[in-house]
C-alpha cells in the first residue's frame, strides 16, 4: 500500500480497520479535552473499560461473602486463576496446562532459576544480551553470585556490532557455539525494551538447547505484542509481566511458560508452597507437597484476586479480537508511523534515526538527532505521551488495540509543529 501524509487518508485507514471499535473499550488520559496520543503501552497499558466492573465484583463477593467467596462466589477465588490459562496460552503459543500466573516478573524469573539454571562442573555460564533490561541483568549476576561463581566470568553478554544499533542472529548463534562446554542457561529478553528489536526465538532456542544449555525467555515486551509459539518451539521456560501489551494494571501479575515435558518431572527442583499443589488435596493440609500436574505446581501462594480481576478482563478482549487480527493491524500501523516519521524528517530537513530493525513489534526507537529532551517535553505538553531514554531517544508503541491511524497523522503534525518552533526561537 503506498501511503499518504494526510488527515483524509487516516482517516480511510481507521475507517476499513476491523479492530476501530476497540479503541472505545479503553479509558484515555485527557490533555485539552482530547484523548491523548498514547505510545507507552510498552510500559503501561491503557486501563479496558470492563477492569473497573471485574474488580468491583470480586469487592462484592469479599462484602457479601467474606471467606466463603473462595468456593461460593460466582466465580470462585480458589479456581480463580484457572480462568486465565486458556487465554494467556493462546497468547504466547502454549498448551493451557504449561500455562500459569503469579507473583511478578523478576519473581517468577529468579523461581523459575531455581529449576532451570543448574550449575555443574565447567558448565555454569549464563548468556544474555548486553543491556538487558536492568532488572535481568541484577537478577543474573545476583544468581550467579548465589551459586558462589564471578558474574565478570560466568555472565556471557552478546555484542552489538560496532556503529549498529541491534544484535544479529549469528553473534548470538556464534556466542553459544564458542561457550557451548560451558553454557548452563540461555536467558534473554524476547523484544528488547530499548530498541524494540524481535530475537529470533525459535533459532536460539533450538542452537542453545543442542548446546546442552536450557533456554529462558523474559517476554515482557513481547506477550501480546509479537508472535509466540513456545510449546512448537520447545522453549524450557518464559516469565512475562502483563502491565503492558496486555493491559492489567500497575504493577499487576506475571504469566508463566513451563514446556510440557518438564511437567511432573520428580527430578526437577523448584521453591514450592501450597497453591503449587494439586486442586483435589490443597485444602486436606497434607504433610507432603503433591505437584500440580501442571504450571501451577510452581505456585507458591493463593494469587492476589483482585489484581487478576482487570487482567482476566483485559483478556477478554484479547480471546475476541485474536492475536493473528492484532499482529496485522500492528503491522499496518507501525508501518504507517514509519511512514510519517519519515515525511517529517524530509518536510523539516531534521535527521531521525530509527533504531528499530525490520524484525520488530509495534514498538520503533528514534534517535533525534539534532533535538534533545526539549522536543519531547513539548510532544507531551501537547498530549503525546511517549517514553524518554538517554541519551537520545523517543520509544513510540502504537498498540493496536487503542490507537488509531488518524493519532499517527496527528502526532506527526505535532512533531512538525515542535520542531519547526525550535528553529524560529
Amino acid at each position: 500500500m503506498e501511503f499518504q501524509n494526510t488527515e483524509a487518508f487516516a482517516r480511510s485507514l481507521d475507517r476499513e480497520d476491523p479492530l476501530a471499535p476497540f479503541r472505545e473499550e479503553f479509558l484515555f488520559p485527557q490533555e485539552g479535552g482530547k484523548d491523548v496520543i498514547y505510545f507507552t503501552g510498552n510500559s503501561l497499558g491503557l486501563q479496558p473499560r470492563g477492569a473497573r466492573a471485574a474488580v468491583d465484583e470480586v469487592m462484592q463477593d469479599w462484602e457479601a461473602l467474606a471467606v466463603e467467596g473462595h468456593f461460593k462466589a460466582d466465580r470462585p477465588w480458589w479456581t480463580y486463576h484457572e480462568a486465565l490459562r486458556a487465554p494467556m496460552a493462546a497468547i504466547v503459543g502454549a498448551m493451557p496446562e504449561e500455562v500459569t500466573v503469579m507473583n511478578t516478573l523478576t519473581v517468577n524469573l529468579h523461581l523459575l532459576m531455581v529449576s532451570f539454571y543448574r550449575p555443574r562442573g565447567k558448565r555454569v555460564k549464563i548468556l544474555c544480551e548486553e543491556k538487558a533490561f536492568p532488572s535481568d541483568q541484577y537478577m543474573l549476576k545476583s544468581q550467579l553470585r548465589f551459586h558462589g561463581l564471578d558474574p565478570a566470568e560466568a555472565l556471557v553478554e552478546v555484542r552489538k556490532r560496532p556503529g549498529e544499533h541491534h544484535w544479529r542472529t549469528p553473534d548470538v548463534l556464534e556466542a553459544i557455539a564458542q561457550h557451548k562446554d560451558e553454557l548452563a542457561l540461555v536467558l534473554m529478553g524476547g523484544v528488547n525494551y530499548y530498541n524494540g528489536q524481535v530475537f529470533d526465538m525459535e533459532s536460539i532456542t533450538r542452537a542453545a538447547q543442542d548446546a546442552g544449555a536450557a533456554v529462558g525467555w523474559d517476554l515482557a515486551h513481547a506477550a501480546g505484542n509479537v508472535p509466540l509459539k513456545l510449546h512448537e518451539w520447545g522453549v524450557d521456560f518464559a516469565a512475562w509481566c502483563t502491565y503492558k501489551y496486555l493491559n492489567s494494571g500497575p504493577g499487576n501479575a506475571s504469566g508463566v511458560f513451563i514446556h510440557q515435558r518438564h511437567l511432573g518431572r520428580e527430578d526437577l527442583p523448584r521453591f514450592e508452597g501450597w497453591w503449587g499443589t494439586r486442586r483435589e488435596t490443597r485444602f486436606l493440609m497434607e504433610p507432603e507437597f503433591d505437584a500440580a500436574p501442571c504450571a501451577d505446581a510452581w505456585q507458591l501462594s493463593n494469587p492476589p484476586i483482585l489484581s487478576l480481576a482487570p487482567l482476566l478482563a483485559s483478556l477478554k478482549l484479547f480471546e475476541q479480537v485474536g492475536m493473528e487480527a492484532l499482529q496485522a493491524k500492528s503491522r499496518k500501523l507501525t508501518a504507517y508511523l514509519e511512514f510519517i516519521l519519515k515525511e517529517v524528517d524530509r518536510e523539516v530537513d531534521s535527521t531521525f534515526e530509527i533504531i528499530t530493525p525490520p524484525a520488530r513489534g509495534c514498538q520503533l526507537s528514534v534517535f533525534l538527532h539534532g533535538e534533545g529532551r526539549p522536543l519531547f517535553d513539548y510532544l507531551m505538553a501537547q498530549g503525546v505521551i511517549a517514553d524518554w531514554r538517554e541519551p537520545n531517544v523517543i520509544r513510540l508503541a502504537p498498540a493496536p488495540f487503542y490507537c488509531s491511524f488518524v493519532d499517527m497523522y496527528r502526532f506527526g503534525q505535532i512533531l512538525k509543529t515542535g520542531i519547526q518552533a525550535k528553529g524560529k526561537g
